[in-house]
């Protein structure tokens, strides 16, 4: 099996890919298999979606129905499901998910599986919009969990996700304005006043520039044409306009206000999201120390910039699952999209973790990283993986080594 991940710097090492039909199947393939892992969109870097020698199972032809219940609120989906695709059917039923992150393309189960998130002071990661889920166990069977705070940003450690329910809200409208040459000096001391100043706000910059390159604030109303000192965009800008990348797959900007869903991603569905070939890391540290992990960054400035498309910086509402980096309280997210120089960036990632260690800093999972965080409850997930499968059919290198700390 010759099978990659999104940005291609990852061959998986599993013996072989099944793609089960229905939930019978997924239940036959995991109490058969002595190592598992479900496999979803990709969209990851490192390897947390291998499972060396064992099985990826590909649940993208599971016969789910979606399931929408209007009295409360919900929407059930099949774990393969995208979030583009769920998100049409949503508004048309006059709901919508409260948040949703930068890229469509991602399937429900591996987004939330790793605390994927969008932005937003009061937004939270999209796993926090769990409110239960279908597992199967290393033993075959089936088992449904409804808001526990331990199963929902699982790493695939507990089991295969076949489905999941989304609390839903009122569907809504937003538009989206660019803004061009925010001062650095304006986000250190107005950052609280810019992340409230939209539904969600992102500023993109390579860290080495004197002023930041560019605000997107999505919200319900205009932010005005100066913008703490930045000026109005005079066309659309993709978030590495800097390099020289056009807009044509962002999602529509320049004030049109328009349905949530074609308004919080930054890019469109119906096209690549991103550049599609680079490379990502992240980083998330408590929103108080927003200012000093900015000025740290910016001190390796010059480091940074000749492997970066570009970096984003935004904010994420704080939640109390278990193993979501914003466990405890909101953070700042610090998201870098490389080149893909994958020995350069990994290079670097000793450096930018050291530099961040005094401000609490938490990794996104998914993404490259060089050491995992500490967690309030990450004895209480050991203790719930060992008891779902005591056999370690689920606990893929990955896992064993960021988790449950073996070498």
């Amino acid at each position: 099996m010759r099978e990659t991940n999104w940005a291609g710097n990852r061959t998986f090492t599993a013996e072989r890919i099944l793609r089960p039909r229905d939930l019978g199947e997924v239940q036959e393939a995991v109490s058969r298999a002595a190592a598992v892992k479900a496999l979803g969109s990709r969209h990851c870097f490192n390897d947390i979606a291998d499972c060396p020698g064992g099985v990826l199972l590909d649940l993208s032809a599971l016969a789910t129905e979606v399931v929408l219940d209007a009295e409360s609120a919900t929407v059930t989906v099949p774990a393969a499901a995208r979030y583009g695709d769920i998100a049409v059917q949503v508004h048309a039923a006059g709901f919508a998910l409260a948040n949703l992150a930068s890229l469509p393309h991602c399937t429900v189960a591996g987004t939330v599986a790793t605390a994927t998130h969008g932005s937003g002071r009061r937004n939270q990661s999209l796993a926090s919009a769990v409110s239960g889920l279908e597992l199967v166990t290393a033993d075959g069977e089936v088992k449904t969990y409804s808001r526990h705070d331990g199963v929902v940003v699982a790493l695939g450690a507990l089991g295969v996700v076949t489905r999941l329910t989304l609390d839903l809200v009122p569907s809504f409208d937003l538009r989206q304005d660019v803004f061009d040459g925010l001062p650095w000096e304006s986000v250190y001391e107005h950052f609280d006043e810019i992340q409230d100043a939209g539904y969600s706000v992102s500023l993109f910059t390579n860290w080495a520039r004197d002023e930041v390159d560019q605000v997107w604030v999505k919200g319900p109303g205009r932010p005005g044409a100066d913008f703490f000192g930045a000026k109005a965009a005079d066309g659309p800008r993709h978030p590495a306009h800097a390099a020289g990348i056009p807009a044509d797959n962002c999602t529509r900007q320049l004030g049109v206000a328009g349905p949530w869903h074609e308004r919080i991603p930054h890019f469109r569905l119906d096209f690549t999201p991103s550049i599609g070939n680079e490379l990502q890391t992240e980083y998330f540290v408590p929103v108080r120390h927003a200012v000093v992990a900015m000025e740290a960054m910016r001190a390796i400035g010059d480091r940074l910039a000749p492997l970066l498309l570009t970096s984003e910086i935004r904010t994420v509402a704080g939640d109390e699952l278990w193993l979501s980096p914003f466990h405890g309280g909101d953070r700042v997210a610090l998201h870098f999209t490389w080149l893909p120089d994958e020995g350069a960036v990994r290079a670097l990632l000793p450096v930018m973790e050291d530099r961040l260690a005094p401000f609490d800093v938490r990794p996104h999972w998914g993404k490259l990283f060089h050491r995992a965080a500490d967690y309030p409850k990450l004895a209480d997930f050991r203790a719930l993986a060992t008891e779902l499968d005591p056999d370690g059919k689920f606990r893929s290198p990955f896992v064993r080594r960021h988790v449950f700390g073996e070498r």
